[in-house]
């Protein structure tokens, strides 16, 4: 099996670079009028915006052809417009499924409910895949500061090849997770009274199965061995890949000869990525950060500017982009490596969230990234000089962080410092 970590290469795709819902819903919608089998869709934000009805618009035509369209949507990230989409989706034979609902106040008291679907996937006929960080909602529009004129810096891979049987099973799990614990008094009804229960049983467990199964493993050989493209679909989840992406990151930049490039809105790592890049600048690797100039959320600012001073003092170079919201989750690391995805670089990406990235081992694609992000860099502000200044103010503010991250980890049940 070609392992490279905790990824699990396949060869012989083709790996489109998409930037924001400009390029990805024109592209997500031809693949959807084209399908002819199933899909499986998994958002955090499905607005209802016009960008939303394009897609929504799309999702309802392939079911009325017959195809089996499955959307899933998170029960918080979509919470105000779950009402809307059920309505749409009502009747026009798309099954939809929220996961973790917040419909009743006491829902906000579980502490699983601090435990969000992050991802960003949708996989079409087993055949076209789609990877990334962007949401079902208008580049230009921004949920808590309305509408702006530059849409937001954010990416997305079409994928087309083996790795999509990895994307339509992750999909598929957290759905019927979802289906089933809503209607899982129905269900078990409807096994018991089936004419053959077990047949049926282990035909639902079969559904439920997470995607390192025998589909997804099969014909692998080493990494060196594989056909261009190479690429691997890592997630996190709450099972058995806790700390997948992370690992995965780690890993990369322990390997890194070179240069590493990172984009990423929300940016609060724990001592062990902080460590790897603090190693990688020691080596002479030249590191740069790509954070959040215009600000969504204060305090996740907050958090990426008090690891500034450290950063910068060894040698790695801070931007803030300005132009518009920064919703990106990407990396390149030498002239081989590349990852786009939904998690951030934080605590609820790295330890509570479900999140999914592709990662791409293909020059041409890193190139293209490469090229992509040094424009992001050339159109932000460089950070020479730490926001907060040595002294009493800045180690309190240093202090008030950390305690915020692990007491939010604390009541979400993670335990250990991060």
């Amino acid at each position: 099996m070609p392992r490279d970590g905790v990824v699990d290469y396949t060869g012989g795709h083709h790996v489109q670079l998409l930037r924001g819902g400009d390029d990805l819903f024109p592209s997500l919608i031809e693949a959807l009028s084209v399908a002819r089998r199933d899909v499986w869709l998994a958002t955090y934000i499905f607005n209802d915006d016009t960008s939303g009805h394009r897609v929504a618009e799309a999702l309802i035509a392939a079911a009325q052809r017959g195809v089996a369209v499955h959307v899933l949507v998170d029960g918080f990230g979509s919470k105000a417009w779950i009402p809307a989409l059920r309505a749409l989706f009502s009747g026009a034979g798309v099954r939809f499924e929220v996961f973790r609902s917040l419909d009743r106040w006491w829902s906000y008291l579980q502490p699983q409910q601090l435990r969000r679907l992050h991802h960003k996937l949708c996989a079409v006929d087993t055949k076209i895949g789609y990877v990334g960080g962007i949401n079902i909602i208008d580049d230009r529009f921004d949920i808590h500061h309305g509408w702006s004129t530059a849409p937001r810096l954010d990416y997305a891979v079409r994928l087309d090849g083996p790795v999509v049987v990895e994307v339509e099973q992750v999909v598929r799990a957290l759905w019927l997770r979802s289906h089933l614990g809503r209607d899982w008094r129905e269900e078990i009804v409807a096994l018991a009274r089936s004419a053959h229960p077990m047949r049926r049983t282990l035909r639902v467990l079969r559904q439920l199965r997470r995607p390192d199964g025998d589909e997804a493993s099969r014909a692998r050989r080493t990494l060196q061995a594989l056909p261009p493209v190479r690429a691997g679909l890592v997630v996190r989840d709450n099972i058995r890949q806790r700390r997948g992406i992370e690992r995965t990151y780690i890993q990369a930049i322990m390997r890194a000869r070179e240069r590493i490039d990172i984009a990423c809105p929300y940016f609060y790592p724990g001592r062990r990525f902080r460590r790897a890049l603090e190693r990688a600048a020691a080596r002479g690797v030249r590191i740069r950060l790509l954070m959040q100039g215009k600000v969504d959320y204060r305090f996740a600012a907050l958090a990426a500017r008090v690891l500034y001073d450290g950063l910068l003092a060894r040698g790695i170079r801070i931007f803030e982009y300005t132009p518009a919201f920064l919703h990106a989750k990407v990396a390149v690391v030498d002239d081989h490596w590349a990852t786009v995805g939904s998690s951030n670089i934080d605590p609820l990406s790295l330890l509570l969230n479900l999140e999914a990235n592709a990662v791409v081992a293909d020059e041409p694609f890193v190139a293209r990234l490469s090229h992509d992000l040094d424009a992001a860099f050339a159109a932000s502000t460089e950070i020479v000089a730490p926001p907060l200044k040595r002294g009493w103010r800045a180690w309190l503010t240093r202090g008030f962080v950390a305690w915020v991250a692990n007491t939010y980890l604390r009541i979400a049940g993670i335990t250990g410092r991060y």
